[in-house]
């Protein structure tokens, strides 16, 4: 991304620029902000075209036309608009990579996937057609990969008559190998040629090759019109499917329909975008983009050393988040938060503090929550605790201020919090109701669902142990049961399951002592239940951001097993029968509790790297809390003992706090703050 340079506009509409991020013979994109510091992507036409009335019209006809898609399989068009002479379309950005680089990097897609592809693309073309459009331009690059499927970009030449691009004047609109015939010679196309490119997209994801190839662009044209494409890689299972979409005769075609039926994978499939090395890869950028989503500047949340913002943008060519509008392959950033710009409501590390002795108190403490509450949980510039009386209460993380309340009935499980743009607190309310409330306490939906306590969420579900002991799935976006599945473990309202979700796995550690994994597509079961620790003692599990595909649970062993089939990487004893506490990751990373200990150790290997002696008498069974360059560690007895800071950086205890109030801690972090509960008693506190 460069910086904004003489003659750039300073704002467009709700957007404030902040950079450029391609540019070609018919306009710019520019990265922008709008004033809830969500990020998007604009194309602007060129002043000196905008001053062509028609052509202003177009241009904004094109956004128009895209925005008439309504489906969920392209990225959305926030707005269009002529300000100042400049004609302008924000478009959402999307976490990377484009079908183009995942084939590149992973290489080719197996057949399961190749047919998630195809039905998925055939839904969203049938979308498009059915909004008097044609895309006319799709291929590898204009499909972005994301946790929930496939996503169609740029429709810049959606129309014939609108023929906008970020490309020179008069250049012919159409991606060699990918056009059909008819769009090669000239002659006006119809959806059909959409299925055509869709048959060549398919071809590349299969195969790793394209279609058509050639010397120079009129060879692969002449290929196209008069040749016959290179499908000899295709499976015997792929080819009668894909060969009827590549016809020379458009009249002959498959509709987007009869291809999205055709390819429908089995039930249960996996999806290349949901597990395996793909799948991390894409949500690790997800994860970037959502921290650089909800923010109104650059920064860090957690303050661990990150590159700045500067030496990320210096690494562009590694990848990022794709620009979900027209700009070519080149429209790549990558967005993380500069160290020394943060939020408007993150607090300042401690530059230095006396060894052994606990700092003040950000805040607090107050007696605003209830004993027996769930962990406090940070959400935008608040957070939310289970208030005294009942409901939910938020408070503003800089000084403790009520900000607002919400009057309903949550049980003792845990809130989760799911979302970028517009984060949502979920909550089980004690009628068995999944409840989704905004960063302003405002309730935007419900969901029956017999739910008895909250598991864990990913961007498009939450799941749910039911009163009735089952496992649930809910949609996020139409609130209703994807599926329902046995409930491979044990859980109670004394002793409630804990879970992780990744990779399109479902981790959950029992009551029993039992642990199993479950699909998050289909709620079927992967591998388990396996025993892990013992009776009464349920630890949540952890997965790091990356695409290592394992899970790490505590227990009578810390242990890394295989998310695809259970098999055990490394295990590593526990100093006293009480065995490990819950682990926490971070990077490469694990921390947990081991008897009196805290340790650090390798996610690669589970060899230590640090040991720091505690003051308890007890195990310390929740996970630690991790928070910029301090791992906190509550002690799981009656909480006399307090709570302990390890300083990460040179395993070495910071110091311990002890609130004086009784019954065991819970603990939230974010923001370069950790919120500590203890009873009724809610205090906020610094890190390193």
């Amino acid at each position: 991304m460069k910086p904004l340079g003489v003659g750039d506009p300073l704002r467009l509409g709700p957007y404030r620029l902040v950079g450029v991020l391609g540019a070609g013979g018919m306009g710019k994109v520019y990265l922008g902000r709008d004033g809830r510091g969500r990020a998007a992507a604009l194309k602007v036409l060129r002043p000196e075209l905008a001053y062509d009335p028609e052509m202003a019209r177009r241009f904004v006809r094109e956004a128009e036309a895209a925005g008439a898609v309504r489906g969920t399989g392209v990225a959305r068009v926030l707005g269009a608009q002529t300000e100042g002479g400049r004609p302008w379309i924000a478009s959402e950005f999307l976490a990377g990579p484009t079908l183009q680089e995942a084939v590149e990097r992973h290489g080719r897609f197996q057949d399961a996937a190749v047919r998630a592809l195809a039905a998925a693309l055939g839904r969203t073309l049938a979308e498009i057609h059915s909004a008097g459009l044609v895309h006319r331009d799709l291929k590898p690059a204009n499909i972005v990969l994301t946790s929930r499927g496939p996503r169609v970009i740029d429709f810049g030449i959606a129309r014939p008559e609108h023929g906008l691009t970020l490309t020179t004047t008069g250049q012919v609109p159409v991606t060699p190998g990918y056009g059909p015939p008819e769009q090669v010679l000239g002659e006006r196309v119809g959806p059909a040629a959409d299925v055509f490119a869709l048959g060549a997209v398919l071809t590349f994801a299969a195969t790793g090759a394209r279609a058509f190839t050639g010397e120079h662009v009129a060879a692969v044209s002449y290929e196209v019109v008069h040749g016959q494409p290179r499908l000899e890689g295709l499976s015997p299972e792929l080819l009668p499917l894909v060969a009827p979409c590549l016809d020379k005769d458009a009249a002959r075609r498959p509709t987007p329909q009869d291809v999205a039926r055709a390819f429908a994978p089995p039930k249960g499939a996996d999806l290349a975008w949901r597990r395996g090395p793909l799948a991390g890869e894409i949500a690790e950028r997800e994860q970037t983009a959502e921290r650089m989503t909800t923010l109104p500047a650059a920064g860090d949340t957690d303050g661990a050393v990150r590159p700045s913002r500067r030496r990320l943008l210096a690494g562009l060519a590694g990848g990022g988040v794709v620009v979900a509008v027209g700009g070519g392959a080149g429209a790549w950033y990558l967005l993380g938060r500069d160290e020394d710009a943060p939020r408007d409501w993150d607090a300042e590390p401690l530059a230095k503090h006396e060894a052994g002795k606990p700092p003040a108190p950000l805040w607090g403490p107050f007696e605003v929550t209830r004993e027996g509450a769930p962990a406090p949980v940070p959400l935008r510039d608040v957070v939310v605790v289970a208030a005294q009386g009942g409901g939910l209460h938020a408070f503003d993380v800089r000084n403790g201020g009520r900000r607002w309340k919400a009057r309903l009935s949550v049980g003792s499980g845990p809130l989760l919090v799911t979302g970028a743009e517009e984060p949502v607190l979920l909550a089980a309310d004690r009628s068995g109701e999944v409840l989704g409330l905004g960063a302003d306490g405002k309730r935007r939906w419900s969901a029956p669902a017999d739910a008895a306590v909250l598991l864990a969420a990913d961007a498009e579900t939450v799941y749910l142990a039911t009163k009735s002991n089952k496992l649930r799935a809910v949609d996020l976006t139409t609130h209703k049961p994807r599926w329902t599945a046995k409930l491979p473990v044990e859980s109670s309202a004394e002793h409630p399951a804990r879970a992780v979700v990744t990779n399109g796995r479902l981790v959950v550690h029992g009551a029993d002592g039992k642990a199993a994994c479950v699909d998050t597509g289909s709620g079927r079961a992967v591998w388990g239940p396996r025993k892990q620790s013992a009776e009464g003692i349920a630890l949540t599990p952890a997965a790091g951001r990356g695409a290592d595909g394992l899970v790490y649970l505590g227990g009578r062993r810390l242990t890394a097993l295989s998310l695809a089939d259970g098999s055990q990487k490394w295990a590593q004893p526990a100093a006293e029968d009480s065995g490990w506490g819950a682990p926490a990751v971070r990077g490469k990373v694990l921390y947990a509790a081991n008897a009196a200990d805290v340790e650090a150790r390798r996610t690669a290997d589970g060899t230590g790297t640090w040991t720091v002696t505690l003051r308890t008498t007890t195990l310390p069974l929740d996970a630690p809390t991790l928070q910029r360059n301090t791992a906190w560690v509550a002690m799981y007895d009656d909480g006399s003992q307090g709570v302990t800071a390890v300083d990460t950086r040179k395993g070495a205890q910071a110091w311990t706090y002890i609130q004086g109030a009784s019954g065991p801690w819970r603990l939230g972090a974010d923001g370069n703050r950790v919120f500590l509960c203890q009873g009724n008693v809610l205090t906020a506190m610094p890190v390193i």
